[in-house]
């Protein structure tokens, strides 16, 4: 991928957290982005935000949603150096007889089919290129499991495996394909979780803190720019030999609740 022409990206769910950290990422090197998020606020708040990025509305749990978005897209980029798969939703908190089908479908939708789908049309532009990256945003939990997170486990492995064989099949066509499995995220999302802990626990939430990352061996959350610094790398030439890995930004997370 060495070039002097920036690099085009398109980012899945880029209107918060770790997808916002990772458009901004490429975006501040000079990439030209075009993002995707579900509402009118958040597209708004990260495009005023960063001058000369482009993005759209897309709920990507929808193929006819996943389809304009990248019409859209490749219209704004003209080509597609760099796809990041990242829109995801955590699903039920529930035993897995308690799940709603419609609940199970739904995690499904955004978190596995929006990424075949999001594949699918990037790879045909890619395979023109004859080069490409796509990184696809799973998580470190799949290695430890979770208990009541049944269908968003479920998912993120099926996303593992997709990495893994796509590696295979698009390899030998200059395109790599990888995973970041983030661990637990310093954001408002996670402290949330904490503060739902120490709840459920009777706990402080610095006790139910120091519980949560008693777990993690470097005893450390993990920022949004941690996640965002890796995609950057792995779309980078100096990573042009690593596809079809799975690789934690989590500080080795041994274990979960």
């Amino acid at each position: 991928m060495v070039s002097d022409t920036p690099q085009a990206v398109m980012v899945t769910g880029a209107g918060r957290s770790i997808g916002r950290a990772v458009a901004e990422r490429f975006h501040a090197a000079g990439a030209r982005v075009h993002m995707c998020c579900l509402t009118e606020e958040s597209l708004e708040d990260v495009l005023g935000a960063n001058p000369g990025m482009s993005g759209s509305i897309a709920d990507v749990g929808s193929a006819e949603a996943v389809a304009r978005w990248f019409a859209e897209g490749l219209e704004a980029l003209g080509r597609l150096d760099v796809l990041v798969n990242n829109a995801g939703i955590s699903g039920p908190r529930a035993p897995v007889e308690e799940i709603e089908d419609d609940e199970w479908q739904r995690v499904i939708d955004v978190n596995l089919n929006s990424m075949f789908h999001c594949i699918k049309r990037a790879v045909p532009v890619m395979k023109t290129q004859g080069s490409g990256a796509i990184i696809n945003i799973s998580t470190a939990s799949t290695r430890v499991g979770m208990p009541l997170r049944t269908s968003y486990i479920t998912t993120k492995c099926a996303v593992d495996g997709m990495t893994m064989n796509l590696a295979r099949e698009l390899g030998p066509l200059g395109i790599r394909c990888n995973a970041i499995l983030p661990g637990i995220i310093d954001n408002p999302r996670g402290r949330r979780l904490i503060t739902h802990l120490a709840k459920e626990r009777g706990q402080t939430v610095e006790e139910a803190h120091e519980r949560y990352v008693s777990f993690i061996s470097t005893r450390s959350l993990i920022s949004c720019e941690e996640v965002a610094d890796a995609a950057f790398f792995l779309a980078q030439d100096a990573a042009r030999n690593i596809t079809g890995q799975l690789i934690g930004v989590c500080g080795n997370l041994e274990w979960e609740e």
